[in-house]
């Protein structure tokens, strides 16, 4: 985790000594009628002549930077575009927030203060601000070894508030905003890592390490504990790797007791080959990510734990590589999962649902009764929703809904798809109790259906496709091309809305 300094203040925006003080502006408002009149006059009226130059117009991530010549303490005055203020709330300050910073990177900035102008709560728009922040300091380039400008500079970052009596909930809300945005840059890390760096051995390692600083405890499961306890379906998918499987469990205890409240699944194919039913060459270096599931797992427990919930969360990674070799699994074979299902294998490049119903095996043995597992699962939710939202599906719909909500919440868009038990025909298989395909028609929807042949009768389950949401090819200005550590922030929402009392 990082070593931020965060801070809050209820102190004047220009009166604040820092490298550059950020201020957001709406779209629909006038400079002389609305809060940055104090400032504008300290600027001598530079922020309106910005304004009647057309420079300044509000819009959405619109970024100009204004140096203001010792007027203020800060030597640079960043204006970001903030859109109509009706739209206006704490997801979309965390995305300005996150603007600001990334204009800021590639200059001499160490120290940062943003004043952040909104009707939302303090600690909400707090969060979102540190949260944001934090987010837009990540950067995909960490393996290079010329670089033009550091990863980051900002050391410093201070949230203005604009009373004191609003600083209390907002150093609550930053805090918050802090271990969150700092887990999602985490998760990102990993699934950032290439298959080379981050193999299933790797991962469990570095799972470990960050239990040991935010306080969940771990087991790992090596190949032959899986072997005895059952788990053939994850056996069969490692068969063509030299790099050994590793199931990795990790609880946290937030209330005490034996139960579980939640348990958190995440795909970690760490590569994804195909297998024998071997992907094209184009784009399959992107296959390091097939473990994003996974990566924002382990970043949620670490959140979860960091910030003291009061659950009981579970946290289950099946990792794996997918490869093709002499013992690689082949198209045809039959396995037997943890529960004693077998399993046609009609395609090996399906394995991430295979490796993902051991593991919900295992949490329901655990103890789990309601379970959200995360995977980059099928291209056919791509074709669906685009890089938009992920796939949502499961049952019973309370849960469903439940799920959604926190996903909202967090920011994270989600677009809920059928579970019709028609959808589940399609995996028919004439000589096993299932197929691990259904065909190319809704391959997201038999893809999730698979899945639900696990989940034990009664127990709650939402399943997120999240194959178009985890990695963007598009850089925003909030956000820097490569993993984006979703689900990670509704995973954190969701345990948090099941916190006992």
């Amino acid at each position: 985790m990082s070593s931020l300094n965060v801070t809050v203040s209820a102190q004047e925006p220009s009166s604040c000594a820092v490298d550059a003080l950020v201020v957001n502006v709406f779209e629909d408002e006038k400079v002389s009628e609305s809060t940055l009149a104090s400032l504008d006059q300290k600027l001598q009226g530079a922020i309106s002549r910005l304004a009647d130059l057309g420079e300044l117009d509000g819009k959405l991530f619109h970024t100009t930077l204004l140096p203001t010549g010792g007027q203020t303490y800060a030597p640079r005055l960043l204006l970001v575009g903030s859109g109509k203020r009706v739209d206006f709330g704490s997801n979309r300050a965390r995305d300005v927030a996150g603007t600001a910073i990334r204009a800021l990177l590639k200059r001499p900035v160490a120290t940062v203060a943003i004043w952040m102008r909104g009707a939302a709560d303090g600690g909400d728009l707090a969060e979102a601000v540190v949260t944001g922040a934090i987010l837009g300091t990540f950067d995909p380039g960490e393996y290079k070894t010329k670089r033009e400008e550091p990863l980051t500079r900002l050391t410093s970052l201070t949230v203005l508030e604009s009373s004191v009596q609003r600083t209390s909930a907002a150093e609550e809300g930053a805090k918050r905003g802090q271990v969150i945005g700092e887990a999602v840059n985490f998760a990102r890390h990993l699934a950032n890592a290439p298959g080379n760096v981050l193999t299933p051995e790797k991962l469990a390692a570095a799972a470990t390490r960050e239990g040991a600083e935010a306080g969940y405890s771990l087991d790992v499961l090596d190949r032959a504990r899986m072997a005895a306890l059952g788990m053939g379906a994850l056996l069969g998918v490692s068969e063509g790797s030299e790099q050994p499987p590793m199931t990795i469990v990790m609880t946290y205890k937030g209330r005490g007791g034996d139960g579980v409240d939640l348990a958190l699944i995440g795909k970690g194919v760490t590569f994804d080959t195909g297998g024998i039913s071997i992907k094209p060459a184009s784009d399959m270096h992107l296959m390091k990510e097939d473990m994003a599931g996974a990566a924002a797992t382990v970043g949620a427990m670490s959140a979860i734990a960091r910030l003291r919930l009061r659950v009981n969360v579970l946290g289950i990674v099946p990792a794996v590589e997918n490869m093709p070799s002499g013992h690689a699994m082949r198209p045809g074979d039959v396995v037997t999962a943890l529960n004693g299902k077998t399993i046609e294998v009609l395609n090996t490049d399906a394995e991430g649902r295979m490796i993902l119903a051991d593991a919900i095996c295992y949490a329901q043995r655990l103890g789990a009764k309601r379970l959200v597992d995360a995977a980059t699962l099928t291209g056919a939710v791509v074709v669906a929703l685009g890089n938009q939202a992920a796939g949502l599906l499961g049952r019973p719909q309370e849960w469903v809904d439940q799920v959604k909500c926190a996903s909202e919440k967090a920011g994270e868009r989600v677009w809920q798809l059928p579970l019709f038990e028609e959808y589940a025909r399609q995996l028919k298989s004439e000589i096993a109790d299932v197929a691990n395909v259904g065909g190319r028609a809704a391959g997201t929807i038999t893809g999730a259906a698979f899945i639900g042949e696990f989940v034990d009768e009664g127990n709650a389950w939402a399943h997120l496709d999240i194959a178009g949401t985890a990695w963007t090819e598009r850089e925003e200005p909030y956000l820097a091309k490569g993993p984006t550590g979703i689900p990670l922030r509704a995973f954190v929402a969701l345990a948090e809305g099941l916190q006992q009392s």
